[in-house]
């Protein structure tokens, strides 16, 4: 969700950061191997487009906000500026207008650099703009901390042989609203 609540568990967010990292170090390699092709202007113009639109109006406003609420027009610039689909649009548009060129990367290297390096994701309405940690998030990641280190957990009811809920709280099932 973002770095402060991953809401994943910290070995699967490192390797979802992972997968964004291989392809952002594939733009550093492409990069410097076409360095004398790249129109350095148009670089960084399609580099900076990705937040002047999408995530510094938001910021500013988040900032300036006295409760951290702003409206949902913000989180909707950032995740369209942000998201991959958007960016193979503006870069299919932008073949197509004025065609391919090595300029182009700074799209992918903005995104999967936001993604695996900063972990910035997509941001949630629910959530404030900017992240903030959660304290029911800090349980939930402090309690399955305390389950993956060893102690034994029950396991839950499974199906029966019909596919529906196990009713029963016999040993290794989870007793919910009665007594053990």
């Amino acid at each position: 969700m973002d770095i402060k609540n991953p809401y994943e568990s910290p070995v699967t967010f490192k390797l979802h950061r992972a997968e964004y990292l291989v392809g952002f170090a594939a733009t550093i390699v492409l990069t410097v191997l076409h360095l004398g092709d790249i129109r350095w202007p148009v670089w960084l113009a399609l580099f900076l487009y990705i937040d002047v639109i999408g995530y510094i109006p938001g910021a500013v406003a988040f900032r300036r906000s006295p409760d951290g609420r702003i409206p949902k027009t913000y989180y909707v610039l950032y995740n369209s500026t942000h998201s991959l689909i958007t960016c193979a649009l503006v870069a299919g548009l932008w073949m197509w207008l004025a065609g391919p060129e090595w300029a182009l990367l700074a799209i992918p290297f903005h995104v999967l650099g936001d993604r695996g390096v900063f972990g910035n994701f997509l941001k949630p309405f629910g959530r404030p703009f900017e992240p903030v940690a959660n304290p029911q998030y800090d349980r939930l990641a402090a309690a399955l901390g305390r389950r993956a280190v060893g102690s034994r957990v029950p396991a839950g009811p499974g199906p029966d042989a019909e596919g529906r809920p196990e009713t029963g709280t016999g040993e290794g099932t989870i007793a919910t609203g009665a007594a053990r």
